[in-house]
Order: C-alpha cells, then structure tokens, then sequence
C-alpha cells in the first residue's frame, strides 16, 4: 500500500491544484463547475485558506525524494457558510490526481482532516458529494459521516439533475 506526506499548499502550488481540480470536471462526478477553472479565477479561494484555521495541503507520495516531489492531491478546509457562529464547522474537500485514484490517497486525506480538526477549531466536518458519487459517499461513510441533507435534483450536469448530498460528522 502506498504511503503519503503533506504539507501545507504554496502559492506556487496552485498550477497544480487547479489542474487536479479541472481533471475532475468531464467526469461530472465531483464538481459542479462544467468548464475548466483558471489559476486566476482561484487565487481568491486560495488566498482564504490559512494555517490556522482554514489549511489547504497538498499531498505527495512519501516514496518521491525528488526535490520537488509530484503534487497527488489535495485537501482543504473551507468556511461554512460564511458567518461567525459557524466558525467551527468546516467543509472538506479532497481532489486526488487521476493517476493517483483508487490507492487509498481519498482514505489519507478523510483521515487527516479528521485528526487534524481539533487543531484549528473545528468540531463538525462536512461533505458537499453528488447524489451519484458512490465512491465517495461510501468513503465518508466508512469514517462515520451521515447524511445531513439531501437536495434533489439541485444541480443540471449536460441536461441530467443531480442530488446533492451533505454529509456530517461531529469530530470533536
């Protein structure tokens, strides 16, 4: 089984992060964005991802001692909802590099999020995950998320509607 190590994303990450992200797209299983996002258009969101309270890391396969190992995936957290009494619930997002897929990246990434969550004050973790995302649905839920909220039919992806599905887990 492959291991993995992260650290917290650069600014000079975010090429990477984005391409990660885009790789997602035409599968129309993981976003809802429907063409690709630019580097530019996602400064903003990286700019509100903080150490200490909102981390975004980026992870690496710990087999890679190259200078500068390959980018394989991603994590964040980001603020629900926007408002102060919501500071302590987090939504986390995982992207993981087609080639990376299916290895256990998606297992690593859920686990540190939870582990790490008391660090920055969050108590509730939230997933944002289509209604036909199986994989990832049955990841967040081998870890103990619910489902908290179901919207049906709330997103149109080439004329099909889709579900989306919140899943909680308090974590601390």
């Amino acid at each position: 089984m492959p291991s993995y190590v992260h650290r917290l994303a650069r600014r000079d990450d975010l090429p990477v992060i984005v391409d990660i992200y885009n790789s997602t797209i035409a599968s129309r299983d993981v976003t809802a964005d429907t063409e690709p996002v630019s580097v530019q258009s996602r400064e903003a969101w990286f700019n509100e991802h903080t150490p200490d309270r909102r981390p975004l890391w980026v992870i690496h396969d710990a087999l890679d001692t190259s200078e500068e190992p390959a980018v394989i995936g991603w994590l964040s957290y980001s603020n629900f909802y926007g408002r102060p009494a919501y500071s302590g619930t987090a939504e986390v997002s995982i992207y993981i590099a087609e080639s990376a897929r299916g290895q256990g990246l998606g297992r690593y990434c859920l686990e540190l999020a939870i582990a790490f969550a008391p660090e920055v004050k969050v108590h509730t973790l939230l997933g944002f995950i289509f209604g036909h995302n199986a994989p990832s649905l049955a990841l967040f839920g081998k870890y103990g998320f619910e489902t908290w909220a179901n919207f049906p039919r709330v997103a149109n992806l080439d004329g099909i509607e889709r579900d989306l599905i919140i899943l909680g887990k308090r974590v601390a």
